[in-house]
Formats: structure tokens, C-alpha cells, sequence
């Protein structure tokens, strides 16, 4: 019998989605960046991770900040599994 295949979906329960769960993540002060990206992490109550995205227009017009959009989700979806479980993650694009 093969064991079933990985689920890498990136179904709506996965994303943040209103400005209080970003709010909770913000106020936890924690984050971890590079010359790139920054990284904010909070602790969430559900069994899985949950990515949230935030491009400002500094980063450029709306195709390229879609564009950054589309690869940090692109990269969730794929890595999720390796993520811990009942953790919130926003990423920022310097």
C-alpha cells in the first residue's frame, strides 16, 4: 500500500486573513529579518501554521507586489510541513 501523497493545497483556513489576527501578531513584538525580508511569528490555537502577507507600496505597482504575494505564498504551500504547528507567520518584503 503507498502512504497518501503530501496535501500541498493552500486552503483559506491556512491564511490570515482579518487585521485582528495580524494585530495580535504585531503586538508580540517578535520578528527576525534580513537585508530582504522581515518576518514576524506569533503563537496561534489551531494544529497548523498560518501565513499572512503584507506588501507596501514601497515595494513597487500592484504586479510586482502581487508577484511577491504569489512567491511567499508559492513558498508556504510548499514548506508548510516543516513549519511547527500553531504558529503565525507574517512576511514583509523590504
Amino acid at each position: 500500500l503507498m502512504s497518501p501523497a503530501p496535501d500541498f493545497s493552500f486552503p483559506p483556513h491556512l491564511r490570515m486573513k482579518t487585521p485582528a489576527q495580524f494585530r495580535a501578531v504585531y503586538d508580540l513584538k517578535k520578528s527576525a529579518s534580513d537585508a530582504w525580508l522581515v518576518v514576524y511569528a506569533g503563537p496561534n490555537a489551531l494544529p497548523h501554521p498560518r501565513l499572512g502577507v503584507s506588501v507596501s507600496k514601497k515595494v513597487g505597482r500592484a504586479p510586482k507586489r502581487n508577484r511577491f504575494k504569489r512567491l511567499f505564498r508559492e513558498a508556504f504551500r510548499l514548506t508548510r510541513h516543516d513549519l511547527p504547528a500553531g504558529v503565525d507567520l507574517i512576511v514583509i518584503p523590504r
